[in-house]
């Protein structure tokens, strides 16, 4: 199962959100580039990373401190945040960003997420986040009345590469992730699930572990990891990280151009 450290991005700075609040934000680094090269050096095998003002806003804004990223290291990145149009995905993507997640774009406008699966097969991975099993959208500022499941069975159809789950509640706050929720998405998809938030221990890492067979394909490590409470080198030799999961992209593509 990958461990796959978190860069959240806020005024290109690294920080962590309480519960998705932006008002109860941390910073950890003022270089998110030197945290890169840590967690890359430390044997991460890829990089979550959340412009979290792109995400408030509804268009990428921290592209400068991405590309430095993506530049820096020789890990897969993965890039979410105020993705909501073609244009903005396209750009990330020339960038040498891997894959894209969308969120809010996935329950306003799924025809968009359609289209992107078929331009881009292998990179589109949608986020879900959820409050109370419904999904949140625009950065997690606005609550929609679609559940989770729901959602997820449709982005799959669509064609996505990949579900990320996060559990809002339990986000940034290391009390464990929501395994019932994703044990019930793992059931009800075929598509890989990654789950995010919460996760607080090795143990919390283990426990998803036993989800991996259902289809929980890597787990998104943020607080712990900036606290000490995970080792990602300990956390690796732990759970063991799988393999990149997509189709590598075609670099002729004009995606890529």
């Amino acid at each position: 199962m990958d461990v796959i450290p978190a860069i959240d991005l806020l005024h290109g700075q690294c920080v962590r959100l309480y519960q998705g609040d932006y008002a109860q934000s941390q910073v950890f680094h003022e270089n998110p580039v030197a945290v890169a090269r840590q967690w890359a050096e430390e044997g991460a095998t890829r990089l979550h990373l959340v412009d979290l003002d792109g995400a408030k806003v509804g268009h990428p804004v921290n592209q400068s401190a991405i590309e430095a990223i993506v530049r820096a290291v020789n890990v897969p990145v993965q890039v979410g945040g105020g993705l909501r149009d073609r244009q903005s995905v396209a750009d990330l993507l020339a960038l040498g960003v891997r894959r894209v997640i969308l969120g809010t774009v996935a329950v306003e406008n799924p025809e968009l997420i359609q289209t992107l699966c078929r331009e881009f097969p292998g990179q589109i991975v949608v986020g879900i986040d959820a409050r109370n099993g419904k999904v949140a959208t625009r950065g997690w500022l606005e609550t929609s009345e679609v559940q989770a499941v729901t959602l997820a069975q449709q982005m799959a159809d669509l064609g996505a590469a990949a579900i990320i789950y996060t559990d809002i509640h339990r986000d940034g706050t290391l009390q464990g992730p929501n395994r019932e929720a994703l044990r019930e998405l793992t059931t009800a998809i075929a598509v890989p699930v990654i789950a995010s938030g919460g996760i607080s221990s090795i143990t919390d890492l283990l426990n998803l572990l036993a989800l991996e067979p259902m289809g929980v394909s890597g787990a998104i490590v943020g607080r712990a990891l900036y606290t000490g409470d995970i080792s990602l080198k300990e956390a690796i030799r732990a759970v063991g990280n799988g393999r990149w999961q997509d189709v590598p992209p075609d670099l002729g593509s004009s995606a890529l151009a």
